[in-house]
């Protein structure tokens, strides 16, 4: 079995920590969020393949140069620090180890903006229709938009869809994670939904990551993740 270190132990660590037997890890250790990357540098992790972080976003310029130091490749399960990410490129290139980052680990919600992207194309062209992004989420998450609907966005725009594209957020409740695309003309509407109903979904998700990030060297997105499948 692979090993794997778990960097934050909240919610989603927990799930990551339950989950990981199933997918082939035995589970090398837990590091807190409050001991970051002290215990990193510090704790018995030899030999560990990769690790998974569910931290938080100040924390990840911190843990992901500590977890490079010891050559331990590193799946980043956290939103927010995307301001660092060429730093963090450059650390993971000069320590040569593996990230794959992605703001969503649903591999549902990477299929799905596989297809949101192919209907921007189709709609670009189509000058009388308008866009939008709504999300929404519990009340305990503190970006808005969240990272997936911003990826969303630049997914539609890098599809060609040149148009503003409005972008909601709804923050209420336990809810895990609703992401509708809609288009709009003068007389019909397509909308398209993503929901989640149980956060294990993106436990999994990271595990499926970290599972074949074992061994790479690089920086991914969960679309180099999935490509093997869909081609």
């Amino acid at each position: 079995m692979s090993r794997l270190l778990i960097v934050g132990h909240g919610r989603m660590g927990s799930l990551v920590e339950a989950l990981a037997p199933a997918y082939g890890f035995d589970v090398a250790g837990c590091v807190s969020a409050r001991s970051g990357e002290g215990a990193i540098a510090d704790g018995p992790f030899a030999g560990v393949d990769v690790a998974i972080d569910f931290t938080l976003a100040e924390a990840v310029p911190k843990t992901l140069p500590a977890l490079a130091a010891r050559g331990i490749n590193v799946v980043i399960g956290t939103t927010g620090w995307q301001a660092h990410e060429t730093a963090m490129r450059t650390v993971a290139e000069e320590r040569g180890i593996g990230v794959v980052a992605a703001a969503n680990f649903s591999l549902g919600m990477n299929l799905f903006q596989m297809v949101v992207e192919e209907a921007a194309r189709c709609f670009a062209p189509q000058g009388d229709f308008g866009a939008w992004i709504h999300e929404a989420h519990h009340d305990k998450k503190k970006d808005a938009p969240s990272g997936t609907a911003l990826t969303l966005k630049a997914a539609m725009e890098h599809a060609g869809f040149a148009r503003g594209i409005d972008v909601s957020s709804t923050r209420a409740g336990f809810i895990p994670g609703t992401h509708t695309v809609g288009f709009d003309g003068p007389s019909e509407t397509i909308a398209l939904t993503h929901t989640v109903r149980d956060r294990a979904v993106f436990a999994r998700g990271a595990l499926v990551a970290a599972r074949w990030l074992v061994g790479r060297k690089g920086w991914y997105g969960m679309a180099d993740v999935l490509r093997p499948s869909i081609e």
